[in-house]
C-alpha cells in the first residue's frame, strides 16, 4: 500500500471507526438495561427552550440554567416526548431559587397576535427546591391545579441538601407518578385526571421567574437519563 492511499475496504472501515467517534451520548441507542442518557454532557443537542428568557449553558459536564430579571418561567424541553418511563438526574440548585422538572408536559396554542414561537409550557412539574421544603412532590405548572400533591401528603422535608447535588429517580407509568429523592421515597401520586390530558409529552428543565431584583440565580442538572417502559 501506498503512503497516503488506502483501499476500498480500509477506507470504509475507518469511515465507520470514525463515525462511532463522534456519536454523542443522546443519540446512542438504549443498552441492554433501556437507558438512554438526554443529555451529552459537552452540547445542547436534543434539547429546546420553550418560554422566557433565562439562559441554558453547559459547563463541567452539567446543564447551567441561569435566571434573567422579569423574564417568566423558562423551561429547556427535549425534543422527543415520552409516555411511560423512569428518569433519572442529579441536580443543584441554588438556595434561593424555586425550579422543577416538566413531565409529560405540553404547550398551549400560541395566543392570536403574540409573536412567541410556542405556547405556555404546561403539565406535571417535579418540584425543586431548598429544604425544609418540598422538593420531590408533584406541581401541576400551568394547569390551573396548583399542587397535584394533596395537601395532606405535602409534608416539608429536608432530604434535598442544600448546596449539593441531589438525586432524584421518577417512575411515570399510566395515572401513577413515583419520586424518590436521595433515596427517600417523596411522592406516590395517583392522579386519572392528569393522565387523561397528559399521558405523554416532553422533559422540561425549569428556571422559574425571579422579581426584579433578584439574583441572577442558577440551577444545575447532569446525568440525566431515562428509560421506557413497556
Amino acid at each position: 500500500m501506498r503512503s497516503g492511499w488506502l483501499t476500498g475496504g480500509m477506507a470504509a472501515l475507518l469511515c465507520v471507526v470514525c463515525g462511532f467517534g463522534i456519536v454523542h451520548a443522546a443519540d446512542k441507542p438504549a443498552g441492554a438495561d433501556g437507558w438512554v442518557a438526554l443529555f451529552d454532557g459537552k452540547t445542547l443537542k436534543g434539547w429546546i427552550q420553550k418560554n422566557g428568557t433565562a439562559t441554558y449553558r453547559v459547563e463541567n459536564g452539567a446543564i447551567v440554567g441561569r435566571t434573567s430579571e422579569g423574564s417568566p418561567n423558562s423551561f429547556l424541553c427535549t425534543e422527543k416526548e415520552y409516555g411511560d418511563f423512569e428518569l433519572e438526574f442529579e441536580v443543584k440548585c441554588d438556595d434561593k431559587l424555586n425550579s422543577g422538572v416538566q413531565i409529560r408536559s405540553k404547550t398551549k396554542p400560541v395566543p392570536r397576535g403574540s409573536k412567541a414561537r410556542f405556547g405556555r409550557v404546561y403539565g406535571p412539574q417535579v418540584e425543586i427546591e431548598a429544604s425544609p421544603g418540598e422538593a420531590g412532590y408533584i406541581y401541576g405548572e400551568a394547569t390551573g391545579r396548583g399542587w397535584l400533591t394533596p395537601a395532606k401528603d405535602r409534608k416539608p422535608h429536608s432530604y434535598f441538601k442544600n448546596g449539593e447535588w441531589n438525586h432524584y429517580r421518577v417512575v411515570a407509568k399510566g395515572p401513577r407518578i413515583q419520586v424518590w429523592l436521595n433515596g427517600h421515597k417523596v411522592s406516590d401520586l395517583l392522579d386519572e385526571q392528569i393522565y387523561r390530558t397528559h399521558p405523554k409529552g416532553f422533559i422540561g428543565l425549569q428556571v422559574h421567574a425571579v422579581p426584579r431584583g433578584a439574583g441572577p440565580y442558577e440551577v444545575r442538572w447532569r446525568n440525566i437519563r431515562i428509560r421506557e417502559l413497556d
